[in-house]
């Protein structure tokens, strides 16, 4: 909800206008200001990069750091480019280091370096030591601005140290507990600090750390975060000396962006990594061509088989009229039984060691359904063209169900087992495959059955 006297076309009308003298800025920050920061969010996100960076020149320095703060890391390096001003040095300055690592991997290297330089040492440190990990890894999300406590301290100890580094760390809701060299031991949350007698050890309040290591899969830790209902998580190297901290928002993050990357590739593209509105033709252009490409080729097979099976369309011209509803019933139950599989692999439903299982049920799905499919389509085909084309449509909507169900349901483990995205082999191939091969079935059964 937008704040009482707040004018989000007032401030586009003064972002867009042709000259800015010192009485219109005056009026833009006037402006912009009272807008509340979801608004400031939206306009910067859909504005060409120099109205983006007036409008975050005229705000104040907490709104500026919070509307930053909520940008995605391709919009902030847009941003950073377009001000290149001591209020960057600023912006970078006050990131968490896991946001900073990020932010830094979307600028050009001399401009990432430069700021980099310019940090605090300390700062700079830490960014260091996030940015040491592989992009992927969940070590490159974890902040190592962690508040921990030493198991050999007293309740009245552990507050004291809290209400002293509260400021600086990520979070203190949840706090791990250390021994000697640093070694997780534990983990205690701050409500059950508070209500302990002051004298009572750390170490017998503490419990069992949810921990991850620093190299594992970032989707896979944020997806056992969840799953263990946490609001932080240790984040711990080989032999359990604690490196930094995973928050729940660092972790909600994650999985939204494996999400949009999953959506993207099952559609056949590739996620814009910013707003669609402020994405240039060329850049929207690039997220979609490389795939288009692919399936254009991939589809060549369609075309060679139509050809291969010429003679027969030449002699029962009907079967051709067919040809739309099998292809698209093929796609669509690949694609039905690829997207559950998919899915069931990212939560951690199924694993590539449930293949066999996976197969038999994914057999057992699309022998149903192509048997209700192929009865319905046998009826009205048999009242329409005859019983013998009805045979033919019926025989084929079940086949190819259940070809179509097996190959769904086996292209994300095949994915998986090579290193692949699953989404990758989801909708776009299991769509041009289950075409080709369908037609096969089709024209096979076709012949078969008409004595073609």
């Amino acid at each position: 909800m937008s704040i009482p006297g707040a004018d989000i076309d007032t401030v586009l009308d003064l972002l867009r206008a042709p000259t800015h003298t010192e009485q219109e800025l005056e009026q833009l920050a006037l402006e912009a200001n009272l807008l509340p920061d979801s608004e400031l969010v939206y306009l910067v996100e859909s504005s060409p990069a120099t109205e983006a960076a007036l409008l975050f020149r005229v705000l104040g320095k907490d709104r500026a750091l919070d509307v930053f703060d909520a940008l995605s890391t391709g919009h902030q390096a847009e941003l950073i480019s377009a001000l290149r001003t001591q209020q960057v040095s600023d912006i970078i300055e006050a990131l968490d280091p896991d946001d900073r690592a990020s932010l830094l991997d979307e600028l050009p290297a001399s401009v990432a370096d430069r700021m980099l330089r310019g940090l605090d040492p300390a700062e700079r440190d830490m960014t260091a030591a996030v940015l040491g990990y592989p992009k992927n890894a969940i070590g490159r999300y974890m902040s190592p601005e962690v508040l921990f406590l030493s198991e050999d301290a007293v309740v009245s100890e552990a507050l004291d140290q809290v209400r002293a580094l509260a400021a600086q760390a990520e979070t203190i809701y949840l706090l791990p507990v250390v021994g000697e060299g640093r070694v997780l031991h534990g983990v205690v949350g701050l409500r059950r600090l508070l209500l302990s007698d002051p004298d009572t050890p750390v170490r017998e309040l503490m419990r069992p750390a949810v921990t991850a290591a620093a190299t594992e899969g970032r989707e896979e830790v944020s997806r056992r975060f969840f799953d263990a209902k946490l609001l932080a998580m240790p984040i711990v190297d080989g032999e359990d000396r604690l490196l930094g901290i995973l928050t729940v928002d660092d972790a909600a993050d994650i999985l939204e962006q494996e999400y949009d990357l999953d959506a993207a590739r099952t559609s056949g593209s590739e996620p814009l990594q910013m707003a669609y509105l402020s994405a240039s033709i060329l850049h929207v252009v690039r997220s979609r061509i490389v795939w288009l490409l692919v399936l254009a080729v991939s589809a060549i097979l369609t075309v060679q088989v139509l050809e291969i099976f010429e003679d027969r369309l030449d002699q029962v011209v009907v079967l051709a009229l067919f040809i739309p509803l099998l292809t698209g019933t093929g796609g669509n139950t690949g694609n039905q039984a690829a997207t559950t599989v998919t899915r069931a692999l990212a939560v951690g439903e199924v694993r590539v060691r449930d293949l066999p299982r996976v197969i038999w049920r994914e057999l057992r799905v699309g022998t149903v359904l192509g048997a209700v499919l192929g009865a319905l389509g046998f009826t009205i085909a048999g009242l329409v063209y005859g019983l013998a084309i009805g045979a033919v449509i019926g025989l084929t909507l079940l086949s190819i169900c259940i070809m179509a169900a097996m190959v769904g349901g086996l292209m994300p483990l095949i994915a998986k087992q090579v290193g692949a995205d699953p989404a990758v082999f989801s909708n776009p191939f299991i769509s041009t495959f289950c075409d080709a091969t369908g037609l096969i079935i089709y024209f096979t059964i076709a012949t078969a059955v008409l004595g073609l």
